[in-house]
């Protein structure tokens, strides 16, 4: 069980025809398991990009992140996958779903290979079923619309109880209903299970139901303790 997350002075720059572009700039927080945090901002904030180096997808150019004080960057490629699998669920702005996979093969992804203490179809059927889908299991993501393919990718994402969930836009994609569903589902995880959350978004009503805020602009956080979403920018 991880029960901290620490960004310590990250920085992210990417070069492009000779010029440096900062995507995150001097990011130092921590955050704890069982938090309910909202990533909010402008488009180009480095909300997404601050999120794929919390979840080890991508590493800083300086700086450390460090799960429960262990650095990130001392781990090796399998060791930082097996660590993901272990602690990590993610919910992606674009699915990745595997095309040539039904909804119940690519729930399962994530179990492939691995050794659980539970049925691996048995687990990935139910928690398809609490995200709506029981009678899409054998569905190919090109069946599916927009709304059920991002309840597959969060199914994915829950399918292994992790320690943490970092979701970007998790309900973008979904109308009124089947989104607010989904966020129940998302913080019904976080109170009984006391999973850590952080989910980016642009949506209002989902940000004030957070505990925390940390307001970004520019690659670098503005806020990070909002208990009321007050936006900085329109």
């Amino acid at each position: 069980m991880v029960k901290t997350i620490r960004c310590k002075d990250v920085n992210k720059s990417y070069e492009g025809d000779g010029v440096a572009t900062h995507a995150v700039q001097d990011i130092d927080l921590m955050f704890h398991k069982g938090e309910f945090i909202a990533m909010v901002g402008p488009s180009g904030s480095g909300k997404s990009t601050l999120l794929s180096l919390i979840g080890t997808l991508d590493k800083p150019t300086t700086g450390e992140i460090l799960y429960d004080g262990k650095k990130m960057s001392k781990m090796k490629k399998k060791e930082i996958a097996d660590f993901r699998f272990e602690h990590i669920g993610f919910v992606f702005q674009q699915f990745h779903l595997l095309p040539t996979l039904t909804a119940l093969e690519n729930v399962m992804t994530p179990l492939f290979a691995r050794k659980v203490p539970y049925h691996k179809t048995d687990r990935a059927k139910e928690v398809l079923t609490q995200v709506g889908l029981k009678d899409k299991f054998n569905s190919l993501p090109s069946q599916l619309s927009g709304g059920q393919q991002q309840r597959v990718a969060i199914a994915r994402a829950l399918v292994h109880e992790p320690d943490w969930l970092l979701a970007d836009e998790p309900t973008g994609n979904l109308d009124t209903e089947t989104g607010d569903t989904i966020f129940e589902l998302i913080q019904k995880l976080n109170k009984e299970k006391g999973c850590g959350v952080i989910f980016v978004t642009h949506d209002q009503k989902l940000a004030e139901k957070a505990e925390r805020v940390i307001d970004m602009q520019d690659g670098r956080v503005l806020n990070a303790n909002t208990s009321i979403w007050e936006p900085l920018y329109k």
